[in-house]
């Protein structure tokens, strides 16, 4: 099997060959100081992984290191950046929105690894006709996602996002708001944070009609870390993730696309939720060691087993960049029997990382190549 079939079988929820191996998002960052500046295609073939490609155009992610480049300014919405701080290795920007009906305001801080939110843009419940009337929205161009499809070829998959900071509402909320205050918000007024959610899904239904359908895309991501439940709870999510997550996969599905839904933090008490809102594939399955609550890999397999493929698992600290050779592959065979003995599961870093060696992910590969069905 070619590395793209192996990961769309394993995506169908069906055994391929072997094991599929991947990495959660090559970093810029870990390609430089460790890969000489490959590309992460060129890096995954150096280190005989399955190519899981993520493709980034303007599309909000804040998260992204120099984000600023990513900007989407009209007419109505005009976002001015002051440099306060110019050190890549310690950046601080002040972002100023104009609009006709009248400023909003978020600071952000950044490094050569990744950019975080130092003051939130939402900071009285007026500023939500705002967002309402005038946040732009991004368009994709679809021939160079065509390309980059064909570049990626049968090495592996090709993922994109839904539009904005993060692919779920809630998430997307959590990037506008401080989640401490989201929440206090979801008790004292919920009408707002449901008028908040429906505003954002309102735009990413739109940028799926728009950019998505028919865009040459492997697996789309949706969903995010805010919505994990060592964030919130499942009461909260059920209220507040659930019906939005729901219609995005829903209209994902409808354009011909495959999703997964990401939460890279605790799952446990959120299994059957994540089936109920009609994702195909769940990430990040995340352990204690990296912020998650997965000990028993068997226990997710239970609820998801036929219903829903799985992506992840492997801590990306205390294993893949700490581990011995020795260590990384028992963790691997580990993984193996509790998530993907019967298939349906594309073993994977469970998320970022940035100081692990080569030789490492090497050792992953291998140990991946050995677990064969």
């Amino acid at each position: 099997m070619t590395s793209k079939e192996r990961m769309l079988r394993a995506l169908a929820r069906e055994k391929p060959d072997r094991l599929p191996v991947s990495i959660h998002q090559w970093q810029q960052y870990h390609l430089d100081t460790y890969l000489g500046g490959m590309d992460p295609l060129a890096a995954s073939k150096h280190c005989g992984l399955d190519a899981s490609i993520q493709y980034f155009e303007a599309m909000g992610q804040f998260w992204i290191p120099d984000a600023e480049k990513y900007l989407v300014s009209t007419l109505e919405w005009r976002e001015a950046v002051e440099i306060v701080q110019d050190d890549p290795n310690d950046k601080l920007l002040n972002h100023t929105i104009t609009t006709p009906g009248g400023q909003l305001t978020y600071k952000t801080g950044g490094n050569r690894t990744t950019t975080w939110i130092t003051e939130y843009l939402i900071k009285r419940h007026e500023d939500v006709a705002l967002i309402e009337k005038y946040m732009p929205l991004a368009k994709l161009n679809q021939q160079a996602i065509a390309a980059e499809y064909d570049r990626v070829g049968d090495a592996g998959i090709l993922r994109g996002f839904v539009w904005g900071d993060q692919a779920g509402c809630w998430q997307h909320a959590c990037c506008l708001m401080a989640e401490e205050q989201l929440i206090m918000e979801c008790h004292d007024h919920p009408d707002w944070v449901h008028r908040l959610l429906r505003t954002l899904l309102a735009r990413k239904l739109c940028f799926i009609e728009e950019s998505l359908v028919g865009a040459k895309f492997d697996l789309i991501e949706t969903g995010g870390g805010a919505g994990s439940d060592t964030v919130i709870s499942p009461k909260l999510h059920r209220e507040f993730c659930l019906p939005y997550d729901r219609q995005i996969h829903d209209a994902l599905h409808h354009a011909g696309h495959r999703t997964t839904y990401h939460t890279c933090g605790g799952m446990m008490h959120i299994l059957d939720l994540i089936v109920e809102n009609g994702t195909d594939a769940s990430e990040t399955l995340a352990p204690p060691g990296v912020g998650g609550n997965i000990t028993q890999p068997e226990k997710v397999r239970a609820v998801f087993g036929g219903k829903v493929a799985m992506i992840g698992g492997m801590d990306q600290f205390n294993i893949l960049t700490s581990g011995t050779k020795e260590e990384i592959r028992a963790e691997t065979q580990r993984l193996f029997e509790g998530y993907g003995k019967n298939g349906g599961y594309i073993c994977s870093a469970s998320d970022h990382f940035f100081e692990t060696q080569v030789e490492n992910l090497k050792a992953f590969a291998e140990a991946a190549r050995e677990c064969i069905y």
